[in-house]
């Protein structure tokens, strides 16, 4: 059974989406946020992106990954994220750019709410594999919830 969207639901089936705090180095010049792959992520990454001159009211996502790991930071401005397995949901505001939220495979997430001048950064495991998408929440609904129900 589904439950609401909160910040407190599990969500993932193997590890579970979760902030992680950045390596950060600060003195009287500014802040150095770092990530390294493997360390910081917890995977290797081997794709990075980023979305900027977005619409304030946009939405972006509206897909799940069957492999994909992913590290989403905002870099810049602030979004919300919802992430779903399928079972739970949660919803994740991003607004520190020392921070930020790990989704692995198999999770629905809809990004939305970008403040103006926000920006998106992702880290991915893998490299652009358009097999890897579900984009249909149906049919990821039907393939996440095996053995869960």
């Amino acid at each position: 059974m589904a439950v609401g969207i909160t910040t407190e639901a599990k969500v993932g089936r193997g590890k579970p989406c979760a902030f992680i705090d950045l390596e950060q180095h600060n003195d009287e010049r500014g802040k150095l946020s770092v990530v390294e792959s493997g360390w910081t992520a917890g995977f290797p990454i081997r794709r990075v992106y980023y979305l900027h001159d977005l619409d304030v009211g946009s939405s972006r996502g509206g897909h799940a990954h069957r492999a994909l790991e992913q590290l989403i930071i905002a870099v810049h401005g602030s979004f919300t994220i919802t992430v779903d397995d399928g079972v739970n949901q949660a919803e994740y505001e991003l607004s520190d750019a020392g921070r930020g939220l790990y989704v692995g495979p198999m999770v629905w997430r809809d990004l939305s709410n970008f403040s103006e001048g926000a920006v998106s950064l992702v880290l991915a495991s893998l490299h652009y594999d358009e097999a890897d998408y579900y984009r249909d929440y149906d049919e990821f609904l039907a393939d996440a919830r095996k053995g869960w129900l």
